[in-house]
């Protein structure tokens, strides 16, 4: 099922491969969304809350994951795309071998510092215990969504964005099932939902796993190729420390938000997690269509397609204004009441807080959508640092509008947060591309 993206029609291959790798997001949501429906319509509005006030850390955790396992694979697109077969598998075993160092360190390190970080954030005192809880127990299955995001980005770097889908539909059943099982007859509460997406994300980690041996003889590692490469180790860190630092730095800018909201109780916090919910759900086609085209820019730099590549930006740019313009008149005008799927009680209270957010987020999903269209098509291409640049800048737009908020005790303030960070990034991620492109691309060995 690989796939090679250097040849076809560009927009025809983008949406083929974005389809599933969208769906695949849309499953892996089905993660955090079951955690926050089945708690907060069987445990009540604060467990709702704890969860939520974790959601930025969970996200500070799992995108760094995600940034590093996808910038460890860039190189193995690349390679696959130059028809050096060898080479690609070299880089798959080194990207297997980081991964595992650097797991058991970010582990160590999130459980170590996790209970000083609620309170740094002004983590509520009625939802601290239970927060505390579940992000702990999260912490320690890093390794499950290691192993299912690295699996997957080997995948997806040969062209197949179908596998990883099928197994994450699987085991977001398997989420939903246990969420029930944790919650509703073993009353384990907060626990139970951290439990229950660990052990979902492991066995879809370990069905990738599975697959790859025995359906992917292209990726049948021997034992040359499970070393550590000093040369090949320093061109994946190079690009995956900064994808993940790029999340991680969004992430901080997002925790920064997250401290302003704190400090105006639990039903705005409950507001604002189910809205973040709702547009997590919607902003999956613009992390899938990123995925896509990093992966179409990987493949056609190591071809020497320059052209092709710039085709492939232009069409996927298209389809993400098209959906923005449509997903943004739906949120603007009756997103807000997808929040009934999240709790049962004290509706009428949180109904207006979810529809400022959705509305503050659908005026400005163009911006959210050249954001990573862009930054993920520039890493593809095989530049860290410059990518990461615009992860600062997102912490800058995000941070000086906290802040604010923060000072003024808006809630609308802290609304405008992230769609502040979207226009500053994208902008910049603009500049970005048509200088790479006009002026340096030529120039970059791979």
């Amino acid at each position: 099922m690989e796939r090679d993206m250097t040849v076809g029609k560009p927009g025809k291959i983008i949406m083929q491969f974005t389809i599933p790798v969208l769906l695949g997001n849309v499953f892996q949501q089905l993660y955090a969304m079951a955690d926050t429906v089945i708690v907060g319509q069987f445990v009540g509005v604060e467990a709702l809350a704890a969860v939520g006030s974790v959601g930025t850390i969970m996200f500070l955790i799992g995108g760094f994951v995600i940034g590093m396992t996808t910038g460890f694979t860039v190189l193995t697109a690349q390679r696959y795309g130059a028809k050096d077969m060898k080479g690609m598998r070299d880089t798959v075993g080194s990207a297997y071998l980081l991964s595992i160092i650097v797991t058991i360190i970010l582990t160590a390190i999130s459980m170590l510092g996790m209970k000083p970080l609620l309170h740094l954030m002004n983590t509520p005192a009625d939802i601290f215990d239970d927060a505390y809880i579940y992000i702990m127990i999260i912490c320690a299955g890093i390794a499950a969504q290691v192993m299912y995001n690295l699996f997957a980005s080997v995948l997806r770097a040969i062209g197949n964005s179908k596998t990883p889908l099928y197994f994450l539909i699987l085991s977001a059943v398997l989420n939903v099932v246990l969420d029930l099982l944790f919650i509703i007859e073993f009353h384990m509460g907060t626990a139970g939902a951290a439990y229950a997406t660990i052990i979902s994300q492991g066995v879809s980690g370990v069905l990738c796993l599975v697959y790859i041996i025995m359906k992917v003889p292209v990726l049948k590692l021997g034992r040359e190729n499970w070393k550590l490469n000093g040369h090949l180790a320093r061109i994946q860190m190079g690009l995956g420390f900064p994808m993940a630092l790029q999340f991680s730095i969004t992430a901080i800018g997002t925790m920064m938000v997250q401290a302003s909201l704190n400090i105006l109780g639990s039903v705005a916090v409950a507001a604002f997690t189910a809205a973040s919910k709702i547009e997590n759900l919607v902003g999956q086609t613009y992390w899938a269509l990123g995925t896509t085209i990093m992966n179409f820019s990987a493949q056609n730099r190591g071809a020497g397609k320059i052209d092709r590549i710039r085709q492939g930006f232009r069409s996927a740019t298209i389809i993400g204004i098209i959906y923005s313009v449509v997903m943004g008149v739906f949120l603007a005008t009756g997103g807000k009441y997808l929040a009934y799927m999240f709790v049962s009680d004290h509706v009428t209270e949180l109904i207006d807080y979810v529809g400022i957010y959705l509305t503050c987020v659908g005026v400005f999903l163009i911006p959210l959508s050249i954001v990573n269209i862009y930054r993920n098509g520039i890493q593809g291409l095989g530049y860290g640092f410059l990518p990461m640049m615009s992860g600062v800048a997102e912490l800058i737009g995000r941070a000086i509008v906290a802040m604010i908020a923060a000072h003024y005790m808006s809630y609308l303030g802290v609304c405008m947060a992230s769609p502040a960070a979207w226009v500053l990034a994208g902008g910049l991620l603009i500049v970005m591309y048509y200088w790479i492109m006009n002026h340096h691309l030529d120039k970059k060995k791979i």
